[in-house]
Formats: C-alpha cells, sequence, structure tokens
C-alpha cells in the first residue's frame, strides 16, 4: 500500500535557498516539490515551518554515555541502544555514525575493556529487527595509544556497515591536549585520580604510543581500506600533521585544534568537521580554536553534536544565522556531512531521496523539532 505525506505551506531548506512550497514524501522517498504557499487536500499546514532534510550525525559518544550512563556501570545494551536512537531521532538526526573506541588496556593501572565488538552486533540485530528509528552506521576510533588495536579492528570486515575509522591519538601533550593542564582537570574530574595517579596516567599513555603507536596507525589506515570506510583524522594541530593526513588518504578531519590546520585541510581538499557545543558555548573545552572563528574564515564544512545531541540542529541554526545564510548553515548538518563520506542518497529535499525530513518551528531563538521522518515514516 502506498504511503504519502504531504508537507505544505513549509519554508523547505533547499540546497542553496529557503522557499516557500510544498514536499510529498511517497514510499520512503521524496517524491515532488513544488514552490507557493497552496495546501492541498489532504496536507499538513506546516504554517511557515521550516522543513529540512534529516541532520546527518558523523561523531557522537552518545551511545557510549548510554551504556555507560556512570563509572563502572554497565547499562543493559539493547535498552542502552535503543534509547540513544529514539533519542537522536528527537533531535532530528535521521543517520547517524555511531562512534565506539576500539583499542584497549586490559593489563596494568588504569586498564580499560574492549567493548565495541560486541555493541555492535547487539545493535546491528537490532537493525536488521527493524526495531531501530533512524539510520546507524558504524564508526570505530581507533585508539593508537593502546595495547589491542589490531586484534580488535580484526574481528570487524565488510559486511559491518563500518562507514568511518578515524585515528585516535591521545598522547598527552600533543593535539587535543597539548596543555597538559587541561588535560589535567578534565582527566581527574572524569576519573578521580590523585596527583600521583594521573602523572602515571600520563606516562603510560606516552609508553603505550612509544612501543605501539606507529604500528597502531599503520594497522588502522590499512583496515579502514578492507571495510570500505572512510578515513578520518583527529585533532590535527599543525600543517605537518595535516599533510600525514593527506597522505594516508583521509578525507574528513575531526575537530582541528589551530586556524592553521583546518587552512592546511582545505589547501589538501579535505572536509572540516568541528563540535557544535563548540560554537554554541563560544569556545573549545579544551581550550583549543573556537568553531566560531573557524566558521569566520571559511574553514569549516560539517558540524558534529559530539556530546550534546540536541546541539546539532541549534548549531546549524547558529551558523545560518553567522553567515546571514540559512541553507548554508543546514547544509553543515545535511548535505556537508553526506557528501563527506559519500552517501549520495540524503542530505538534500531532492526528488528521489530517502525521505529522511524534518519539521521545525523557531521558539525563542532556538529550533524547536516539530516532527521527524525516516524513510517515510514518522518517528518523533
Amino acid at each position: 500500500m502506498t504511503q504519502e505525506t504531504i508537507l505544505a505551506n513549509a519554508t523547505l531548506v533547499l540546497a542553496d535557498e529557503c522557499v516557500t512550497g510544498a514536499i510529498v514524501l511517497r514510499d520512503g522517498r521524496i517524491a515532488d516539490i513544488s514552490t507557493g504557499g497552496a495546501v492541498p487536500k489532504g496536507a499538513e499546514d506546516c504554517g511557515g515551518d521550516m522543513v529540512a532534510p534529516g541532520l546527518i550525525e558523523l561523531h557522537t559518544d552518545n551511545l557510549e554515555r548510554h551504556i555507560q550512563p556512570r563509572p563502572k556501570v554497565d547499562w543493559p545494551h539493547n535498552a542502552a541502544i535503543l534509547a540513544h536512537d529514539a533519542e537522536l531521532a528527537s533531535t532530528g538526526i535521521t543517520t547517524v555514525f555511531d562512534a565506539m573506541r576500539v583499542g584497549s588496556i586490559p593489563n596494568g593501572k588504569g586498564r580499560y575493556v574492549k567493548y565495541a565488538r560486541r555493541l555492535a552486533s547487539e545493535l546491528l540485530a537490532l537493525r536488521a529487527e527493524d526495531a531501530l528509528k533512524i539510520s546507524h552506521f558504524l564508526h570505530l576510533r581507533a585508539e593508537v595509544c593502546s595495547e589491542t588495536l589490531e586484534e580488535e579492528l580484526a574481528e570487524f570486515g565488510a559486511a559491518d556497515r563500518v562507514g568511518i575509522v578515524s585515528l585516535m591519538d591521545h598522547t598527552p601533550g600533543q593535539r587535543q591536549f597539548r596543555d597538559l593542564s587541561k588535560l589535567e582537570s578534565y582527566v581527574k574530574g572524569k576519573l578521580a585520580l590523585n596527583d600521583a595517579e594521573f602523572q602515571e596516567h600520563v606516562a603510560q599513555l606516552r609508553e603505550m604510543r612509544a612501543l605501539h603507536g606507529d604500528r597502531h596507525e599503520a594497522a588502522a589506515v590499512a583496515e579502514a581500506r578492507r571495510f570500505g570506510a572512510v578515513l578520518a583524522s583527529h585533532d590535527d594541530t599543525t600543517e605537518e600533521q595535516v599533510a600525514v593526513s593527506a597522505g594516508y588518504g583521509i578525507r574528513v578531519a575531526e575537530f582541528p585544534t589551530t586556524i592553521e590546520a583546518a587552512r592546511a585541510c582545505h589547501a589538501h581538499d579535505i572536509k572540516v568537521i568541528m563540535g557544535a557545543p563548540n560554537l554554541i558555548r563560544g569556545g573549545s573545552h579544551s581550550g583549543n580554536v573556537a568553531a566560531h572563528d573557524l566558521a569566520e574564515a571559511g574553514h569549516l564544512d560539517i558540524l558534529s553534536s559530539d556530546y550534546v545531541p540536541a546541539a546539532l540542529l541549534l548549531a546549524a541554526v547558529r551558523l545560518g544565522e553567522l553567515w546571514g545564510d540559512m541553507a548554508r548553515g543546514l547544509a553543515t548538518v545535511t548535505r556537508g556531512p553526506a557528501q563527506g563520506v559519500g552517501l549520495d542518497d540524503r542530505g538534500e529535499l531532492t526528488p528521489g531521496m530517502r525521505a529522511d525530513v524534518i519539521r521545525f518551528a523557531m521558539r525563542g531563538g532556538v529550533p524547536s523539532v516539530r516532527a521527524v521522518w525516516s524513510r517515510g515514516q514518522r518517528v518523533a
């Protein structure tokens, strides 16, 4: 049976402009788009609300937050996955690349164990049952400062929907935490370490980098190719680091920490992802470059909600206001990420695309999600 939804008298956020019009969703696809304020029989009158493509999230730690809501608390995974899925749908996200750490330290002090293979299998099983509201891919965060990265990557294959592999080098004193005082504040607050334990933590990570870092980095690059995944860098700081990223064939750079690195990324045709919370808060919690500064300099292509799912739409609207171009602002969370990872069936309001669509209104200067459709089915 044909399933059809018509949204009329809406402000349609198209690829390059916003226009008043109507959109027809039919059998999971966008069937038609027309302009004008008419409301045909059977259509929903949107009253001028914005109608945009569903948001595409490339890097979020939100699933990890659901499976471990408190330190040492392991929440039932299926319940956590379903809650995470529903939360993202409620914020307008219709495609997500769920970030999962690969690479553990099972020995010595400050141990952490692997979890990604089990969690990915549970997520993919729920997807096979059609139990999820939105589209899920895997984003494997390859921790080079670890003991087990190679064996954990080997547990994944081409059938696992691994869309992104990102190179994570958290060696203290460089990249995200060049300022060790920022790292100290963050780690002590998160892990409740004393001074001696923090120094031991720093020494352990530096040792892991020296012992395994180069080999792990090469392995992650090779495995990304085996999966058919997009390769991403993380926290590039210098032009030299960006040049290495370009040599690996990296296509997206997550959270470069300096304007020099972001500029170098564009020189190498690497898309720059910045955190929506950084933009909303007015700066980085790690003391690195502000997303606002990169936006003004023209070096910001894609936004990620990172650790606050609801931040994604709000930050895109803020960019639209900053640039004086709402279509351009929304593209950083729709068309931009779709193109960055090679998804050619979503990210735009165009006939033939997946019917992943959101409707939102502005309330007190903040976007309020009114409805969300995934493959033409209303999910929020």
